[in-house]
Parts: structure tokens; sequence; C-alpha cells
């Protein structure tokens, strides 16, 4: 049975998850452990709910009690709902956004890069996309468009943050990914630094790479350069497993990582126009391939 918590004050310590912990402290919530984050949206948090997130409350206006949140609210059991009237809610930033529904849920251990891309044919990669909507952006092109995955460095934005898994219509939770680190690296491909005894560099983009190389994938950098083939050349579409890299807007890829791809990829341009942002470009390259 639901259980109704109706909230009236917005300064109440039942609304700090919500209204006064920022994205990092909610992702190091229960450090060690794993974290929480927000679903906006019922759309959002049933997909969440049908990945296998466990939710921890919810938050909404007293119409959705009955309306579009009841089934929702059903599915999770007698967890708190706290519900405010609007010009309570509307004090939390973007609240209207949301369709007048959120939910914290915790999160889950990140899965290694090997299980999510065993049976994997097209992977996406993001090199230090650190828009939260551009992530969002990319994971609902991925999982439209034929990717099997989504591997980020850990630079990226995290993909369920609250506006990277709203602008991805919940797709963040039908994708499998997971971030290029030590964690999800087998420990025999973790690089230590010889001058600072176990102190630990970065694994990107070398040993990232090796290790896609190992799992047996080509690797195809999005990047102008004088040596870029085409996104419809027919090599590509003839590797049987492909990594799709893009990088992060304005700079673009790292020169380190362009070359030690085995493909740099351009999408032909008219009208003088140089690049897509890259979450277009990602729509484009990830049609293209995923075919």
């Amino acid at each position: 049975m639901a259980n109704i918590i109706e909230i009236k004050d917005f300064n109440t310590p039942e609304l700090d998850i919500y209204a006064r912990l920022s994205e990092a402290q909610l992702l190091h919530y229960y450090e060690p452990n794993g974290g929480l984050f927000i679903a906006e949206s019922p759309k959002v948090i049933e997909r969440a709910l049908d990945a296998g997130y466990i939710p921890m409350s919810l938050l909404l206006e007293p119409k959705h009690i009955t309306g579009e949140a009841a089934h929702i609210i059903a599915r999770c059991g007698d967890i708190p709902v706290y519900t405010a009237e609007l010009e309570v809610l509307t004090q939390l930033t973007g609240f209207q956004l949301t369709r007048g529904v959120l939910c914290v849920m915790h999160r889950k251990e990140l899965a290694s890069v090997e299980s999510i891309c065993r049976s994997a044919r097209r992977i996406a990669i993001l090199e230090d996309v650190m828009n939260p909507t551009n992530v969002g952006a990319i994971f609902r092109s991925a999982a439209a468009l034929n990717m099997d995955a989504v591997l980020l460095t850990p630079a990226c934005s995290n993909p369920l943050y609250r506006r990277a898994s709203r602008v991805s219509m919940g797709t963040v939770f039908q994708i499998p990914w997971t971030y290029i680190n030590a964690q999800t690296l087998p420990n025999d491909t973790t690089i230590s630094n010889p001058n600072s005894p176990g102190k630990e560099i970065s694994i990107w983009p070398q040993t990232g790479l090796e290790y896609l190389h190992k799992l047996g994938f080509k690797t195809a950098a999005m990047a102008l350069s004088d040596d870029s083939v085409s996104i419809d050349d027919q090599r590509l579409h003839a590797e049987e497993k492909l990594a799709i890299i893009l990088g992060t807007e304005g700079d673009g890829l790292a020169t380190s990582t362009i070359a030690d791809c085995d493909y740099t990829v351009k999408i032909p341009m008219s009208h003088n126009v140089d690049s897509l942002n890259v979450a277009a470009a990602s729509a484009v390259a990830f049609w293209e391939l995923g075919r």
C-alpha cells in the first residue's frame, strides 16, 4: 500500500535529497557503496524500474497520485511517496520540466567493459563529453540506431545525472554502458606510474584502446584529418566489430586517441560547414555504421 506523505514546507528535511543535494553528492551518497540518482518523469522512471533499479522515494503533485503516476506508485511498494502542491514544488529547480514526478533511486555497481562488450558488434565510446544534454542525446541515438553498448571515459558527465537521463528519454536504462577505468577493466590492464609506485595514471586512451583491440574491436575515431576516410567507406561496414569514438564538443578527440585508432572517419559536409554538434554527429555515425 502506498505510503503517502504530504509536504507543506519546502525546507522540510524530507526534501533535502531532492532540493539541496548536488548530483555529485548523490553520486557519492553511500560511499564506498553505490550512490543515488534522481529520475524525472513517468516514462524515465518506468524505464529505470524495468531495468531493475531500486526506488528509494517518490516526489509528485497530488493530482498524479491517481493520475499518470498511479502505476509507478503501485510498482514501488511501500516506499515514501512525498506529495506537495505545485507552489511548493516549483521552488525545485527544473521541476516544471519533469511532468510532475521525481524518483530517487539506488545506483547499480558498474559493469565490466568485457561483460557489456562480450556479444556486442557495434559500440560507442564517448571521450570527455562533459555536457549532460549531449550525453543524453547520444544515448538516445545509440539505443535507436543499433549500438550495442556505450563506454565513457572518466571525465564524461554521468549518464544518470538528471538532465542526461531526461534528454535520453530513459534510454540510459535500456542500453548497456560503463566507464573505462581501473574498476571496469581487468587488474592486469591497469598501468602504474613508474615514478610514483602504486599511483595509477590514466588508462585512456592507450590501455583502453589496447583492451578493445584484445576484445576484437577495430576502432574508428570521428575526426577531421588529412587521412580521414568517409563514413560510408565499405571497409568500415565490413568490420565485424567496430568501436565508434566521439570527442567532446569544441576540442574533439585527443591527438593521441586519433593516432592509436585503426580508422579516422569524417562525415562529408556541404556549404563549408566543418563539423556537427557531437550529438548530431553521433546520430549520423550510428545510423550509417550500425546498419
